[in-house]
């Protein structure tokens, strides 16, 4: 990466400094594994499925998107927003530059090899980028294909992503991917409700407020009104649609995957039945899946019972 380059690059220190050193390949994929496994949170990226051949181009991948989703979050990275978008901004440039071979920085030595290896769309890597731009600026969804939309950029690569890396890259492997992520990020929505409000975001969309006559200040008081619970429940419901039509996914795929991708789509409902259990009210009880869930999940994912 050229000096001028660099002089438009506006990272947090922490983050800018492994730029002052030389790293090989090999110790920027060390580098990566050391930052996922520190703030290890989804499943699928530490799973002891994950064959051990690709751990570290997964790690390379979530180094790359764990950054970049600590510069969109607010409590992760305070500062105003200019001061997020600048950031990412300047890692999106160096995206840029590691697709012209002019990496520096080890997340992005190591994703360059990731890439290259893999042959993997950079485009997808570009496409999660503008999610958190929109995390940044982007605290209501007027409409729920506008949320749609949200969910194309934030959570569809990441299926893309892992079914490449196993080798897949069937159009209609990734239209069942996409259903199945979409699906999850949804039922995490909806599961987080609570949460969300407190960081001024909603992500029901505001028509869908509007016809079941549920005002935002009704959401900001945490009012779980009959209306409340016939908005989520129609919300819910439509998240299921999304896991039925990605549900044949497990089953085309082989090994280790199809066990990953079979309890991703039960943690996923899980997710949905544990909303419904309490009756929609995810003020006064925020759902979730526990550890104990996950064994269940994963008893179950040996037998699947759809067929």
């Amino acid at each position: 990466m050229s000096n001028a380059v660099l002089d438009r690059i506006i990272l947090p220190p922490d983050i800018a400094r492994p730029m002052d050193q030389s790293w090989t390949v090999e110790a920027a994929y060390a580098y990566c594994s050391r930052l996922t496994r520190s703030h290890y949170e989804n499943f699928p990226v530490g799973s002891f499925l994950m064959p051990k051949a690709l751990q570290p181009a997964v790690h390379s991948l979530y180094a790359f998107m764990r950054t970049a989703d600590d510069f969109s979050d607010e409590q992760r990275r305070p500062g105003d927003e200019a001061e997020r978008s600048a950031y990412l901004a300047s890692w999106d440039q160096m995206l840029d530059a590691c697709e012209k071979g002019q990496a520096q920085h080890p997340i992005f030595i190591a994703l360059r090899e990731t890439l290259r290896r893999y042959r993997l769309p950079v485009q997808w890597l570009h496409d999660l980028l503008t999610a958190f731009k929109m995390d940044v600026t982007v605290r209501r969804y007027p409409t729920y294909l506008h949320l749609m939309n949200y969910c194309r950029y934030s959570a569809n690569p990441v299926g893309r992503l892992i079914l490449t890396l196993f080798g897949y890259r069937s159009e209609d492997l990734y239209q069942l991917s996409d259903a199945i992520c979409t699906g999850l990020q949804l039922a995490n929505h909806w599961q987080d409700v609570a949460i969300d409000l407190e960081k001024d975001r909603i992500y029901l969309p505001l028509d869908d407020l509007k016809r079941f006559d549920v005002s935002v200040a009704a959401l900001e008081r945490r009012v779980c009104s009959p209306a409340f619970q016939e908005l989520l429940r129609f919300q819910v419901q439509r998240t299921r649609e999304l896991f039925t039509r990605g549900e044949s996914l497990p089953r085309r795929v082989r090994g280790r995957l199809s066990w990953e991708l079979r309890m991703t789509w039960e943690g996923g409902t899980r997710i949905l039945d544990k909303v419904e259990a309490v009756d929609y009210d995810v003020f006064a009880h925020r759902p979730t899946v526990t550890k104990f869930d996950w064994i269940l999940l994963g008893l179950r994912s040996l037998w699947p019972s759809y067929e």
